[in-house]
């Protein structure tokens, strides 16, 4: 059968490659612990479960407007507006298949074939196949480890051309465990005045910030901001509703008239019975997402001050999202257990055929020297991998 260049040209996404091969492991009765996924082992609370049951028994199974029901979006833009300080109006608002959804859908709406993308490292793996799948160019801006990987408004200067369409941003980040300032925000924004480039902020692990951190939403930070600004977030991270599939975009009017037209026939609508589960949670009250940041934050910072007691590894203290992002290549040159070690594909594949641990290598994010640990797993499941990484490496 034929397959047309578009799709053989996309890879697997590294993530999900990492976390199917645990689970395959795993169902062969092999003892895997997995730090593959990005995904709360928290369980979707009750109260959000019960709203899409009711809206089931109620009868809300046919078709809804294609951006999403008015009472959700409505609830989003009020989400907006006392969260961040963001004035969308709901027609500016469109909810997608999940935040992912939201990514491909923003590249198809605005990005023209040729156009740049610029893409600072570490990036989510996402995000260069949905610029060239939408005909565009990724333009991968190397960042200074010894700035936690933020880009800075020098490197953005440098790297816009002509030809530059959209910078990407992603704060809290995936796979860096990291967060920009307001100040380090604010300080791109004036740089990018008077250029025509405009901003995908991927806002989704926005609740997930600790040890202080301030989140701040890059539309917010001026009218200049805001009016080149494409605004995505969702359910996913901080409701634990991964499986729900909800994500939405705000921004600028013609943008999201254009997602519209694009879903009307990808989708339609999202999922009917969940946007009622997704009111719920945004009009939370319980405590739920703050119960949950204590606790990741307690295990991020475990997480790092284990990696950073073995010899050989460098990890910063995560401030946001639930990734500890490791520097590993001390240990590249090496033959451990029987597996040369020269990148961080190898040493994130031998050490799960040998220490059965799972962790994402840095490549698919544009940093070879790092792999990616997910910490949304029990402090027993940081201890047990961890010991076991100990072992591997001695």
């Amino acid at each position: 059968m034929k397959i047309s260049a578009r799709a053989a040209g996309v890879p697997a996404s590294a993530t999900m490659a990492v976390t199917g091969r645990a689970k395959e492991m795993k169902a062969a009765g092999i003892d895997v612990v997995s730090y593959g996924a990005g995904e709360p082992d928290f369980d979707t609370p009750d109260f959000i479960k019960d709203a899409a049951i009711a809206a089931m028994k109620a009868g809300k199974t046919g078709y809804t407007a294609t951006p999403g029901i008015p009472e959700l979006r409505k609830a989003i833009s009020e989400k907006f507006k006392t969260d961040n300080g963001l004035d969308y109006s709901p027609d500016q608002i469109i909810v997608n298949i999940g935040a992912k959804h939201s990514v491909y859908e923003a590249m198809q709406a605005v990005i023209d074939p040729g156009d740049e993308v610029l893409l600072p490292t570490p990036y989510w793996v996402t995000y260069p196949e949905t610029v060239k799948l939408a005909g565009g160019v990724p333009v991968v801006v190397k960042t200074d480890e010894n700035n936690s990987y933020k880009i800075t408004p020098e490197e953005l200067s440098a790297a816009i051309t002509d030809k530059t369409a959209m910078l990407v941003l992603n704060s809290p980040n995936n796979p860096g465990g990291f967060s920009y300032t307001p100040e380090e925000l604010a300080a791109l924004a004036k740089t990018l005045e008077g250029t025509d480039v405009m901003v995908m902020s991927d806002e989704i692990y926005e609740k997930l910030v600790y040890r202080g951190t301030k989140f701040v939403s890059f539309a917010s930070l001026s009218e200049d901001a805001y009016n080149r600004t494409l605004t995505i977030n969702g359910l996913s991270k901080a409701y634990a509703m991964t499986g729900w599939r909800l994500g939405y975009t705000a921004g600028p009017l013609e943008a999201i008239k254009a997602m519209g037209r694009l879903q009307s026939h990808m989708t339609q609508n999202p999922v009917t019975f969940c946007q009622d589960a997704a009111i719920a949670a945004l009009k939370d009250t319980t405590g739920a997402v703050e119960k949950m940041v204590v606790e990741f934050e307690k295990r991020g910072a475990y997480m790092a001050e284990r990696l950073n007691a073995i010899e050989g590894i460098e990890c910063k203290v995560p401030t946001g999202a639930f990734y500890c992002f490791p520097d590993v290549t001390a240990h590249y040159g090496r033959n451990i257990g029987g597996a040369q070690i020269e990148n961080s594909t190898d040493f994130a594949k031998a050490l799960l055929e040998d220490a059965k641990v799972a962790v994402v290598p840095g490549d698919p994010f544009g940093c070879p020297k790092n792999v990616r640990l997910s910490f949304a797993c029990s402090v027993e499941q940081i201890d047990k991998g961890i010991d076991r990484i100990v072992e591997w490496l001695s």
